[in-house]
């Protein structure tokens, strides 16, 4: 439908309105116990604020405010569909989903990550995904093993 037959001021209004949903990865959606409830909080939150932006009366603006928050709950309805839960590993022995491991790099960098799911990973934060090149080369690996890691050798100090 042309824009000329709706409420819209422009065509540029309109597209600000129709957001692309966000990508689902196409990996299992594996998340820790702490990954659940953060997605949990995100859709109240993205809900929340979807309902404010109801309130907008003006129809522009209202559109605008209501886009993200909108295409965010549809995403994490999706995630939480699809989650499924891993209990923290049993053992420290080898890493696995939900390992804090700490590996030396070969230039020296000590590092310190856990490995948790696609939504949750933060590398800022001490967290990477379970898909991410790293993760994969250090799940099933046990302290004093060397793996590579792209281009790098790292090997692996501890697991908790």
């Amino acid at each position: 439908m042309s824009v000329a037959f709706t409420k819209e001021e422009s065509a540029e209004t309109a597209s600000e309105t129709l957001l692309p949903d966000r990508p689902i990865s196409p990996h299992p959606n594996l998340v820790t116990e702490a990954g659940l409830q953060a997605l949990q909080k995100q859709l109240a939150e993205a809900r929340k604020a979807y309902e404010a932006a109801q309130a907008i009366e003006d129809v522009n603006e209202k559109r605008r405010q209501s886009a993200v928050p909108l295409r965010d709950a549809r995403y994490l309805t999706e995630r939480l569909r699809t989650a499924q839960l891993v209990p923290d590993p049993a053992s420290t022995d080898t890493v696995a989903f939900g390992s804090t491991v700490t590996f030396s790099r070969a230039d020296g960098r000590v590092q310190t990550y856990r490995i948790v799911g696609e939504d949750e990973a933060d590398p800022k934060a001490g967290t990477i995904s379970f898909v991410s090149p790293v993760a994969r080369s250090l799940m099933g690996k046990a302290v004093g093993d060397v793996v590579g890691a792209g281009a790098q050798e790292i090997e692996i100090l501890s697991i908790a």
